[in-house]
């Protein structure tokens, strides 16, 4: 046999060889259901917003029916704290936590994050699709293709700043596929009040009576710690805006779920809010949770 008729001869045999392989080998699974870490970060891009970072935290197992519960971070901007705060509750309550973090260069101070960056330093409006609020609807979408579940509806938790965020997700976003929000521990409330300007109320917020309505209905926990009364931290405002609505951020709480039920009544609306307090806790995303997981486990 000539040296060409041999490597002809190899060279059919290993295409042959590499055609079985390629017929017997195990077709990939798709992302959802591939093998993937229980915690973990992803970027999130699939919105007209910048990347975001997401932190997130699986159960032992995920089914088609596994619940999804955003978790909103505080001031800090410190999501990877929150998702290890969460990472228990989740495993024994068989959840799916997804913590976003909105970092600061992108979304400035408080009217970059927790009040929804709807508008520009100087009131000119932004698109809608820019909004910090809008970044949560199309990352439920990317979290149930990603993890595969298949839940028509997700639970909203924030502390601190992460509960202005979500008491204000409430107003701005009505049409929000919210089975239930809960805001912990809030520094400062957007009144559900018309006649008072924003951020303090909804004066010249893109909120209308069908929208405040909606939100009214809602089924919103204003969860809130009993012993959250240290006037002197320095991440409390203090301003005389935040001071008519308390002291300190249990008053504050109160003031703002008593704002809504005479909004409500006012209205003849539907009132879907409830008022929870936690005897004895202060500050502490952590203590919340797990009243927040409570709440949660009671559905």
């Amino acid at each position: 046999m000539t040296m060409r008729r041999i490597w002809l001869a190899l060279a059919g045999a290993l295409l042959l060889i590499a055609g079985v392989v390629t017929l017997f080998r195990a077709p990939q699974p798709p992302v959802s259901e591939q093998a993937l870490p229980a915690a973990g970060q992803f970027t999130f891009t699939a919105w007209e917003g910048p990347p975001l970072p997401v932190y997130y935290q699986l159960p032992d197992q995920v089914t088609p029916e596994t619940p999804v519960v955003f978790v909103m971070h505080g001031v800090k901007r410190d999501a990877d704290r929150y998702r290890d705060e969460w990472a228990d509750l989740a495993r024994r309550h068989g959840f799916i936590a997804i913590v976003p973090q909105f970092g600061a260069a992108d979304f400035p101070g408080s009217r970059g994050y927790n009040t929804g960056y709807f508008a520009q330093a100087d009131g000119t409006p932004r698109p809608r699709a820019l909004w910090s609020f809008a970044a949560i609807e199309p990352l439920f979408d990317d979290v149930r293709k990603r993890f595969g579940t298949n839940a028509p509806r997700y639970t909203i938790y924030g502390h601190s700043a992460g509960a202005q965020f979500v008491h204000r997700y409430v107003l701005f976003i009505p049409e929000a596929r919210i089975e239930q929000a809960i805001a912990a521990n809030a520094g400062w409330y957007t009144m559900p009040d018309p006649a008072t300007g924003f951020p303090y109320g909804l004066g010249e917020a893109p909120v209308d009576e069908r929208g405040l309505t909606a939100a009214l209905g809602k089924r919103l926990t204003v969860l809130l710690g009993t012993a959250d009364t240290d006037r002197s931290d320095p991440d409390l405002r203090k301003t005389p805006e935040a001071d008519a609505q308390g002291p300190h951020r249990f008053a504050r709480g109160l003031a703002f779920y008593a704002a809504g039920e005479r909004a409500a009544a006012e209205r003849k609306a539907r009132f879907g809010w409830t008022l929870v307090t936690v005897p004895g806790v202060g500050h502490s995303n952590a203590k919340m949770a797990g009243a927040a997981a409570e709440i949660l486990a009671a559905e």
